[in-house]
């Protein structure tokens, strides 16, 4: 397979020169004007931040992409999907005021927000994954699917499960609605903590199986009539109710590239990745650790797995920051040393795998070539 381009700045700036400018430069040169725009529905896909996290990307950002896509006469908005765990971005009225109290709105980013997948994350098409192992199908949030042409921007960070939150995690994960998530994480299907039930009954009301009812003053789930939907888990307010039967997570890698295939199927998509602020966890927490690595650039491509795979290896070659989660691990006389900076962060996790099979599948390559821009 040939090898994917993949374009790359650092953070340094000239005086007078902005570092959005820079990003501008950076997508226009790595040819996202090339994609056809003109009156179509773009949607500008990335992570709002959970409310407490500081690490998620400025709406600066966002508003620069999106004035690159209104000046090639596209219609961005930009778009999440709610989350299955319970949290400040579990239903789409609290997911736009977390979005709105973390700074993105049509004042700072020139565009509307849409929750991809609706009010209670139910709101999804079933998209056939082409060549798929693990799904033949996904569940993806419709405004998602509705848009014309999809840019991924991401914020390049480790991972507590994927080892590293890139533009698969970014796609796959994150255009997921409430089934789609529960789908990629879960072969199972939910179970209640009667230890943790204080029945509420918000449960029984969100599920769309009529699959629970109560017992002995708590809740059950019946697994025969449960269709796995996770309403109910972002129903919970007192988190009474999970899947455990989690998937390993190499078999998550590899469900998060068939469902980003899905996503990106069929029409124009474009990918940006800032490696900024490399919290070693998920920006789905509501606290972010200090940073692991330094800032390193931003890159863009037409390829997730080949941008995947260039931030990967920027990020091992760069030296780890000491007072950080990954350098107290490497300080340790103890330690185990995987020299690899997301395993030596987060010892648990597999991320190679991600990429591989999204190599596998046709959803592009781990080769690549660098062009750097000044």
């Amino acid at each position: 397979m040939e090898k994917s381009k993949v374009y790359f700045t650092d953070f340094r700036t000239q005086l007078g020169v902005s570092i959005t400018e820079k990003l501008k430069r950076l997508i226009r040169r790595a040819g996202i004007g090339t994609i056809p725009m003109e009156g179509k529905f773009v949607a500008v896909k990335m992570h709002f931040g959970e409310l407490g996290n500081l690490a998620y990307l400025r709406p600066n950002y966002a508003r620069a992409v999106v004035d690159v896509i209104k000046d090639q006469g596209g219609r961005p908005f930009l778009t999440d999907c709610n989350t299955l765990y319970p949290g400040s971005r579990k239903n789409a009225l609290e997911h736009l005021d977390c979005a709105n109290i973390n700074g993105f709105n049509t004042v700072t980013c020139g565009c509307q927000i849409l929750i991809g997948d609706g009010l209670r994350g139910t709101d999804d098409v079933v998209v056939p994954v082409e060549g798929g192992v693990y799904c033949q199908e996904a569940y993806i949030g419709r405004a998602v699917m509705d848009a014309d042409i999809l840019v991924s921007l991401t914020h390049f960070k480790g991972h507590e499960e994927a080892g590293f939150g890139g533009a698969i995690k970014n796609i796959g994960m994150g255009c997921g609605s409430r089934a789609g998530k529960m789908h990629q994480h879960s072969d199972g299907k939910p179970v209640v903590d009667p230890d943790l039930c204080r029945l509420c009954r918000r449960c029984a009301g969100e599920c769309g199986s009529d699959a629970i009812r109560y017992e002995n003053g708590k809740a059950v789930i019946d697994q025969a009539a449960c269709k796995g939907c996770g309403r109910c888990i972002g129903a919970c307010a007192f988190d009474a109710i999970s899947c455990p039967d989690f998937n390993a997570a190499d078999r998550l890698g590899c469900k998060m590239a068939e469902y980003t295939k899905a996503v990106c199927g069929g029409r124009p998509c474009f990918h940006i990745s800032l490696i900024t602020d490399v919290s070693p966890n998920c920006d789905c927490h509501a606290e972010n650790d200090a940073p692991i690595l330094p800032d390193l650039g931003i890159l863009a491509s037409f390829d997730p797995v080949a941008l995947d795979q260039a931030c990967v290896d920027l990020c091992q070659k760069a030296e780890p920051i000491r007072n950080s989660q990954l350098g107290d691990n490497l300080a340790r006389p103890d330690w185990h040393h995987h020299h690899d900076h997301f395993k030596d962060s987060n010892p648990h996790v597999s991320w190679k795998e991600t990429l591989a099979h999204g190599e596998r599948i046709g959803l592009g390559t781990r080769s690549y070539e660098l062009i750097v821009m000044t």
